[in-house]
């Protein structure tokens, strides 16, 4: 199953127009991501708040990630204070799996974003998020927070935003979109030796671990046949045909 770096903003000092910082309402947004990225499977590692971009940059580079997502939003200059609204969703302009999360990111904003023709995938080198980290990047400027009608949206959709990225990332690692729901305990129920849990729910994806007769098993969710399932410290799916809730 895919892992991801996740980077909400430590920017305390970048002040929302109506209140709050860039830094508190990122890390809001993370907060409210996180039901979604488990209900689907999708494993993170996330920054803290008292790290400093260098910070994540160095944490990310030191993992072995499918994606370095970072959530920002974004702030016009001077002279344009508050006249500016859109989203940019950068990636690094030779990174194919970068800039094929970034437009999809874009694309499934634009669903929920009030002005869609503000939404753009864009390439960058300028940004260290993006430069400098080895897994492929997206860094996401989710509206202008020095504009009111920007920073309402961000504020007041943070659910909506939150099930929208994460049905991108979904989207973008090729497995299913599944709504949180409450796990449940069970147990490995076969009449051979081991189950396969597998990275997708297809009797053609790999191997990630067997799970022999009677082992107990955590269901987080369930796609069609498939279960979601926790065994140990792996995250796959397995049949639902030889898996009894207990």
């Amino acid at each position: 199953m895919p892992i991801i770096y996740l980077s909400p903003s430590t920017q305390e000092g970048n002040f929302y127009v109506n209140g709050g910082t860039e830094e508190e309402w990122m890390n809001r947004l993370a907060d409210a991501m996180v039901p979604y990225l488990q209900a689907s499977g999708i494993r993170y590692v996330r920054n803290t708040p008292d790290m400093t971009a260098a910070d994540a940059i160095r944490a990310s580079n030191a993992g072995n990630y499918d994606l370095h997502l970072a959530l920002h939003s974004n702030a016009a200059p001077e002279s344009a204070y508050g006249q500016v609204r859109g989203i940019l969703v950068f990636y690094y302009p030779t990174s194919i799996e970068g800039r094929r999360a970034s437009v999809l990111m874009a694309d499934n904003l634009k669903v929920i974003y009030p002005l869609p023709n503000n939404v753009r995938a864009e390439g960058t080198t300028a940004i260290g998020e993006v430069r400098r980290v080895r897994a492929p990047s997206v860094f996401l400027e989710l509206g202008y927070h020095d504009n009111p009608d920007d920073a309402a949206w961000v504020k007041n959709n943070l659910d909506a935003i939150a099930r929208n990225l994460v049905l991108s990332l979904t989207e973008h690692f090729g497995i299913p979109f599944l709504e949180p729901r409450s796990p449940r305990s069970a147990v490995v129920d076969v009449n051979w030796g081991y189950l396969n849990i597998r990275s997708r729910p297809s009797t053609s994806a790999p191997v990630i671990a067997r799970a022999y007769d009677g082992a107990a098993l955590t269901v987080i969710n369930q796609w069609q046949r498939w279960y979601l399932v926790q065994f140990d410290n792996v995250v796959g799916y397995a049949s639902s045909d030889f898996i009894t809730l207990i």
